[in-house]
């Protein structure tokens, strides 16, 4: 059974413009109201509610951050109605403290595919995650194993329509160069070393 990990930060919201516009940064640092109106990146609720039924709802967002940017996060996806826009479910949403730890819910959820722009997540889930795909412009070349994806448009390409998807494909040539709190109705948990 294959089931879909989605990175939040510079892949769903705020992500760079693949001709090398900036990336959103008041997201992070801004107010509560500048972080929720900020756009989702290019594509992403669109390209979202097509793998959602791909994999037939079988989709995680597992998202590194503080405790402040989960309450922002949780706030844009509400804002946006993401849920309603893509058909995740509302409980499918985890957090952790540490890229790393992206590894211990990629495990628990039994995540084949994951979407994240860290090169540094994907080596730590490398061993788990048969497919990784590296989302977005990079500062260098992608390693071998994972897919890079320049776009949302290149993201669907390279998981064809079963969710099924030849490990570290290449999608293009032009990629190459350019380079938990686990929400469960009410009950939440968050990995950073402790579990509350």
């Amino acid at each position: 059974m294959n089931v879909l990990g989605v990175d939040f930060g510079r892949v769903i919201q705020g992500g760079a413009d693949p001709d090398g516009g900036a990336v959103d940064t008041l997201f992070l640092g801004g107010t509560l109201e500048q972080a929720i109106a900020s756009p989702p990146t290019p594509g992403a609720l669109e390209a979202l509610e097509r793998l959602v039924g791909r994999f037939e709802g079988r989709a995680w967002i597992i998202s590194k951050c503080s405790e402040r940017t989960e309450r922002k996060t949780r706030a844009w996806l509400d804002h946006h109605d993401f849920y309603g826009r893509t058909g995740l479910p509302r409980g499918n949403l985890r957090f952790c403290g540490r890229r790393a730890d992206k590894a211990i819910h990629c495990a628990e959820l039994g995540i084949t595919h994951m979407i994240d722009d860290r090169l540094d997540v994907h080596e730590a889930i490398r061993e788990l995650v048969p497919h990784r795909y590296l989302f977005g412009p990079q500062r260098g070349p992608a390693p071998d194993w994972v897919t890079p994806t320049l776009t949302w448009a290149e993201v669907e390409a390279a998981i064809p329509v079963e969710g099924r998807a030849r490990p570290h494909a290449r999608v293009s040539t032009s990629t190459k160069s350019r380079t938990k709190r686990a929400e469960s109705t009410s009950v939440s948990t968050r990995v950073s070393g402790v579990t509350s």
